[in-house]
């Protein structure tokens, strides 16, 4: 089951890795492309960065096995956003984008729930990072 976080006013979606597995499985890939763009989606928003274009990443992971390269780039770039975004909220143990490669290789979607994995212990981070919502101040006292 997927729980919901809010960062910055924003939802991200804290996913099971093995769910990601499972629903790749079960729906012959089609899972898999559903969560790499949105996966992407959310890296853009949190990293607020305009340079990440989630439909260009998937289309290259859907169609670029056509001249074989443009995947492998696509999920080295996602895996370097994921590792960006752990970097800056202080996460100790980052993903390393050339396992992501290997694993894509050795195991399909078995990538999915490394990456996954890693963008849960992000939102985690960037939860306990946002301050609490401070209490207000008492009023002040009346002056006589």
């Amino acid at each position: 089951m997927a729980e919901m976080v809010t960062i910055d006013g924003q939802q991200y979606m804290k996913r099971n890795p093995l769910g990601v597995l499972g629903l790749s499985l079960i729906t012959l890939g089609v899972y898999f492309f559903v969560w790499y763009y949105k996966i992407n989606v959310e890296l853009k928003n949190i990293e607020k960065d305009e340079t990440i274009n989630p439909t260009r990443s998937l289309m290259a992971m859907i169609f670029g096995w056509l001249i074989i390269v443009p995947p492998f780039i696509a999920m080295y770039n996602t895996a370097k956003h994921v590792q960006t975004m752990e970097t800056r909220l202080g996460v100790g143990q980052t993903v390393e984008p050339a396992l992501a490669i290997v694993l894509m290789v050795l195991f399909a979607f078995g990538n999915g729930v490394y990456l996954q994995e890693h963008l849960n212990r992000g939102w985690d981070a960037a939860a306990a990072q946002v301050p609490a919502v401070p209490a207000p101040a008492p009023p002040a006292p009346a002056l006589a």
